[in-house]
């Protein structure tokens, strides 16, 4: 089994990669869906953001109201510590019930935005890094998820940096050109995943 972490700025194009990979024949675990999987309605993880942050967090019907703890979270360093230390133990015992049920000679990518922030880089084979300049991940956010400037602007600086990412990366895929240009790089990664995973 190869372990992959997949990482990325917000706005890079990250969940573009894992879908090629997937349909190329890699084994997904996506630590943003078990994000969600864990605060469900009904699960202790929805409990303790409640219990934390009040009942405004909620929508009507019982679900997380993911853009009003966001506005909370993102502006407050603390505040995003709290949350983190509810659903970080939660995403990883998940994942790793993930792991342990993949095939042995799968190449298993890890999708996990916060790869660099949380110091996970160590505990994967290979590092890939979806990249764009900054810029580009404003435009993207503002044309896609109708954030403002300022909004965007936030979310990108509560991240890790490029240069950060780029530091523990073992490979760097560029997303800043067409979806063409993009997929013949995670073409040419996968060659080179399932060449090592076989030798492995």
């Amino acid at each position: 089994m190869l372990r992959v972490g997949l990482t990325g700025g917000i706005g890079s194009g990250k969940s573009e990669v894992s879908k090629r990979l997937v349909a190329l024949g890699a084994e997904l675990i996506d630590a943003d869906l078990i994000a969600r999987e864990v605060v469900r309605p009904g699960t202790p993880g929805l409990a303790a953001i409640v219990a934390e942050f009040g009942e405004g967090i909620l929508l009507p019907d019982g679900t997380l109201d993911r853009p009003a703890l966001g506005s909370i979270v993102f502006a407050d360093d603390e505040r995003r510590a709290a949350l983190n230390a509810i659903t970080h133990p939660l995403i990883a015992r998940r994942s790793a019930e993930l792991l342990e049920a993949a095939a042995p000679g799968a190449v298993v990518v890890f999708d996990m935005p916060l790869l660099v922030e949380k110091g996970l880089a160590g505990l994967q084979d290979v590092v890939v890094v979806v990249d764009v300049p900054v810029e580009v991940q404003v435009e993207r956010l503002m044309e896609r998820r109708g954030m403002t400037e300022a909004d965007a602007r936030a979310r990108i600086a509560a991240q890790a940096s490029r240069e950060q990412r780029r530091a523990v990366a073992t490979h760097v895929i560029d997303n800043s050109g067409s979806l063409e240009e993009l997929d013949k790089r995670v073409d040419a990664l996968w060659a080179e995943l399932t060449a090592r995973a076989a030798s492995a």
